[in-house]
């Protein structure tokens, strides 16, 4: 009886080690990405997986050693805007090749998000975001091979407002407009990304400040690689002109989790 009780505890234990390891998280981005520059460039890439241009009026400008407008301080993630001059502004080398009228910083993560018939995602981070007209934050997934998808988590166009979006087509857009504190004090967000049932679509839930804001869903996105990014772009969608001074966005506090295999 002794040896049968034994062996049963032991195949619950097993059964139960199994169970767990499969469903235990693990961690795409820690919450240290942001501690200092080796542990950064560990997980983080700088500009955008295309290039330094974008949509907007802001060539993005940084590498290992160049620091001006993407900072680490304090364990936080400091991406910053300033007027460019010239008599003659360059062109975006982006659609819809706007005049750069600004250097700015953007970061993409090494490792992509997929969103599997098997697995979650759990993104989150604190931001302290400007929102004067003319700046453009955000912290969005945009696709790897062919657009759409995209899903932003958050973004401020020139308004005291964040925008949680899933772009289906570029004409089908589920969008939810959440207002937004102008003190540029922190806030979290956080975005679970789900595989349905018919394991084709992903639903995504939209958090602030531990708050559920949104649900919405993506369709077609399982199985479709994305990247994600945390830019500071100006004008274009936030309207214009932009600030005549220094632009400052802060974010910290990142974490990247996957649930299941």
């Amino acid at each position: 009886m002794f040896r049968s009780t034994q062996l049963k505890t032991l195949a619950f234990a097993a059964a139960f080690a199994c169970l767990s390891s499969v469903q235990a998280a693990t961690t795409v981005i820690p919450l240290s990405s942001f501690d200092n520059y080796t542990i950064f460039e560990e997980y983080w890439a700088y500009l955008y997986p295309w290039g330094s241009d974008h949509n907007g009026s802001a060539r993005m400008v940084g590498n290992s050693t160049n620091h001006a407008h993407i900072a680490l301080a304090s364990s936080t993630l400091s991406l910053i805007a300033t007027p460019t001059s010239g008599a003659v502004p360059p062109t975006s080398t982006a659609n819809p090749n706007p005049a750069i009228h600004y250097a700015s910083g953007t970061v993409y993560a090494k490792e992509q998000i997929t969103v599997t018939s098997t697995n979650s995602y759990t993104l989150q981070g604190e931001f302290s975001a400007p929102t004067a007209v003319g700046t453009w934050p955000a912290f969005w997934l945009t696709a790897v091979n062919s657009w759409p998808p995209e899903t932003d988590i958050g973004e401020w166009k020139g308004t005291a407002n964040t925008w949680f979006n899933t772009f289906n087509t570029s004409s089908i857009v589920q969008s939810t407009i959440v207002p937004w504190p102008t003190d540029l004090s922190f806030h979290s967000l956080q975005a679970i990304l789900t595989a349905e049932s018919n394991n084709e679509d992903v639903k995504i839930e939209f958090f602030m400040d531990g708050a559920l804001k949104s649900t919405q869903y993506g369709e077609g996105f399982v199985g479709k690689p994305l990247w994600l990014i945390v830019d500071l772009q100006m004008e274009g969608s936030s309207g214009s002109p932009g600030p005549t001074g220094t632009t400052t966005y802060k974010i910290r506090d990142v974490e990247i989790t996957r649930s299941g295999s």
